[in-house]
C-alpha cells in the first residue's frame, strides 16, 4: 500500500516537471492568460453594496401565538399560525421588492453620484452609467441589429408592457436588492447593491422607506376608508345642524313677541329639528376621533437599527483576484494540453497517416 501511494505521489511529481519543461509554452500561456485577466478586471464593473436593519413593532395579540410559533420552528415545526394574521408579513417582503411595479416606482428616485456629483434619476443612472464589457459588444450590436425600431414613448413605464431594454434593467435591480427577514426575530435586513456607493446607500435608504409605506398603507387601508367616510359625514351633519341652528335662531329673532299657539310650535318645531340635527352631529364627531384613534392604532411602527452608509470597499470581486482566478485556468489548460491532449492529437495523427 505505501509502495503504491509512493508511485502515486512520484506520477504527481512527475506530471508538473513535465509542465515546467515547457517553458515557453508555460510563459506564453501565462502571458496571454495575465493580459486576458486584466482586460477583464478593467472591463467588469465594481459593485458596492449597502445595508439597512430594521425591526417592525410585535402586536400584543399575537404575542402569545407568534412566541409558541418561534419555539416550534426551533424544533423545524411550523405551526402555520399565518392563516390568522395579514396577507402582508415579512417572509413575503423580498416578493414585494421584487416586483415589476416596486421597481418601476424606483426609477423616478433621486440619486447623487459620489464621483461625478451629479443629480439624475435612478433611470437615468442606471440607463447611462453603467459599463458594458467587451465580450457583450457582438451581442448588443446582433440585437440592436434584429430589433424592430421602437415608437418614441414619454410618459411614466408601463409594467405591463415593458421593453426588452427596460425588462433588462428591472432584472438588474430585482438581482440587486437584498431581503433578508430573520424567522425568530423578524428583523428585516435589506441591501442594496449599486456601481455607485453614494447611490447604493441612497436607494437602500428608499427600499426601507418604501417598505414602510407600503405596509402602513396596507395595514391602515381600512380604518383610512373608514375614517375618509366619517369624515364626509362630519361635514354634512354639521352643515345640516348649522343651517338648522341659523333657521332656528332667525325665526326666534323675527317672532320675540308672538304669542300665537301656531309660532310657538313652529319655533318648538325648529328647535327640536335644531336638537336632532346637534345629537346627529355629535355623534359623528365620537365616531370621527374613534376612527382617528384606530389609524393611529394600526399605523405599524419600525425601529432602524442600523442606518445605511455609503460603502468604502467594493462588495464585487477584486481585480487582482480575477487576474490570478485567470493565470490559474491558462495553467490548468496549458497542464491538460501537455499530459494529455498533445499525446492523444499526435496519436491520433499516426494513427490516421
Amino acid at each position: 500500500m505505501d509502495v503504491n501511494r509512493q508511485s502515486h505521489e512520484i506520477d504527481i511529481v512527475g506530471s508538473i516537471k513535465k509542465v515546467l519543461e515547457e517553458k515557453k509554452l508555460l510563459a506564453v500561456v501565462l502571458g496571454v492568460s495575465a493580459v486576458l485577466g486584466v482586460c477583464i478586471a478593467l472591463s467588469t464593473q465594481k459593485s458596492y453594496t449597502t445595508s439597512v436593519v430594521l425591526a417592525p413593532e410585535v402586536s400584543a395579540s399575537g404575542t402569545m401565538s407568534e412566541s409558541l410559533s418561534d419555539m416550534a420552528s426551533s424544533f423545524g415545526i411550523d405551526l402555520n399560525t399565518k392563516g390568522s394574521m395579514d396577507a402582508i408579513y415579512p417572509e413575503i417582503y423580498p416578493d414585494i421588492f421584487a416586483s415589476n411595479d416596486f421597481i418601476i416606482s424606483l426609477f423616478d428616485v433621486k440619486v447623487t453620484t459620489k464621483e461625478e456629483g451629479k443629480t439624475k434619476t435612478y433611470y437615468e443612472h442606471l440607463k447611462s452609467d453603467g459599463k458594458v464589457p467587451f465580450w457583450s459588444y457582438p451581442g448588443i450590436f446582433i440585437r440592436n441589429f434584429l430589433k424592430k425600431k421602437e415608437a418614441g414613448k414619454g410618459g411614466k413605464i408601463n409594467p405591463f408592457m415593458l421593453s426588452e431594454d427596460d425588462e433588462g434593467i428591472c432584472n438588474g435591480v430585482r438581482n440587486s436588492i437584498g431581503c433578508l427577514v430573520d424567522k425568530k426575530t423578524s428583523v428585516i435586513t435589506i441591501s442594496m447593491t449599486d456601481m455607485d456607493p453614494m447611490v447604493a446607500a441612497i436607494m437602500a435608504d428608499t427600499l426601507q422607506s418604501r417598505l414602510q409605506s407600503y405596509i402602513t398603507e396596507y395595514k391602515t387601508k381600512k380604518v383610512r376608508n373608514d375614517l375618509k367616510y366619517y369624515e364626509k359625514l362630519y361635514a354634512e351633519s354639521k352643515a345640516d345642524y348649522v343651517k338648522a341652528q341659523r333657521l332656528y335662531a332667525s325665526f326666534s329673532d323675527a317672532d320675540q313677541d308672538a304669542v300665537l299657539q301656531t309660532f310657538q310650535s313652529k319655533r318648538d318645531e325648529l328647535e327640536n329639528e335644531m336638537q336632532l340635527k346637534y345629537n346627529i352631529y355629535n355623534g359623528i364627531v365620537a365616531k370621527l376621533q374613534n376612527a382617528k384613534a384606530k389609524v393611529q392604532e394600526q399605523t405599524p411602527a419600525f425601529t432602524i437599527i442600523q442606518r445605511p452608509t455609503v460603502p468604502n470597499r467594493a462588495s464585487s470581486t477584486p481585480r487582482s483576484v480575477m487576474v490570478i482566478m485567470t493565470m490559474m485556468f491558462g495553467f490548468i489548460a496549458d497542464s491538460l494540453w501537455v499530459l494529455f491532449i498533445r499525446d492523444f492529437v499526435k496519436n491520433r495523427k499516426t494513427n490516421n497517416a
